[in-house]
């Protein structure tokens, strides 16, 4: 049995998304993730930026950060370097993303910094009532949630970005796609992620109801990998993150590899101590027995 069972997670603030957002369920399979991993919440520390989404982390018991819009990630980074032994969660939207926060994206994927960084697409502004956002979808059917909004009256004809796609192409050592109406899968996929050491990525697919009802859509093209694919071949997964007609389900591409908390350490070790009693850190030593 788990040391805390999965409602043991929540606070007493209660979420205030609109009924039937899609990020209720990405909450409730964080709390259930949470249980199965045995998360400590006094070592437990989640970051968001602005926007639905990223009210997240005052549902969560544990430490959050509520940061300015787009800085999810460098704070999130500045945590986990700080204190390596923290879980450190990274939790947004497409807008915070891959708009004004999309320039700290491929940094910390190729540092490949230990925390797992959870986008909920919703393929819209939701917070600030319906704007096109870096993923929604064009006039002529790329992408999803075609609409006419406050900011493209006579139709969005910027092609939207490919969040996998992005990410496979900056480093990111673990690239997931789950979907809100799947809680369960999704679960497994927080399982997966806070399990791998290194950048965890997951896109959440999680519809706004009031500004983007995008849910038929989706669940006529998802499609989940269910053990079909090898998430070690990267070309496979680019592949997958490149067929924008389906919506593959799943672990898309893993690998092993130094985070950044061990190459620093390595740094720290190999310049600090060098095995002869006169490195800098026991000159340091001797200083501070000096004075004592």
């Amino acid at each position: 049995m788990p040391l805390l069972q999965p409602k043991e997670y929540k606070t007493d603030t209660k979420p205030i998304w609109c009924p039937g957002c899609g990020d209720f369920a990405v909450l409730a399979a964080l709390y259930q993730a949470f249980s199965a991993l045995d998360v400590d919440p006094n070592n437990t520390a989640i970051v968001s930026g602005i926007g639905c989404s990223s009210r997240l982390p005052v549902f969560v018991k544990s430490y959050g950060f509520h940061t300015v819009h787009g800085r999810t990630l460098p704070v999130a980074t500045g945590i986990k370097l700080a204190n390596p032994e923290l879980t450190v969660m990274a939790m947004g939207g497409d807008g915070d993303g891959f708009a004004i926060g999309g320039g700290h994206v491929p940094h910390a994927a190729r540092r490949n910094v230990d925390i797992t960084y959870v986008v909920m697409d919703n393929f819209i502004y939701g917070l600030t009532k319906g704007q096109t956002s870096p993923t929604t979808g064009t006039k002529d059917g790329v992408g999803h949630g075609f609409k006419l909004t406050t900011t493209s009256p006579y139709g969005q004809y910027e092609d939207p970005i490919n969040p996998l796609a992005m990410l496979l192409i900056y480093g990111a050592s673990f690239v997931a796609r789950g979907y809100s109406a799947k809680p369960k899968q999704l679960a497994e996929l927080y399982k997966a992620a806070m399990s791998h050491k290194g950048f965890s990525f997951i896109q959440v697919l999680s519809p706004c109801v009031v500004f983007n009802r995008t849910y038929d859509e989706l669940d006529a093209a998802i499609l989940p990998l269910e053990g079909k694919h090898d998430p070690t071949d990267f070309n496979a997964a680019m592949a997958l993150a490149l067929d924008t007609q389906t919506e593959h389900l799943g672990i898309i591409y893993q690998q092993e590899r130094p985070t950044l908390e061990q190459r620093i350490g390595g740094i720290v070790e190999q310049n600090y101590t060098n095995g002869t009693g006169n490195g800098p850190k026991d000159k340091l030593k001797g200083l501070l027995a000096k004075y004592r």
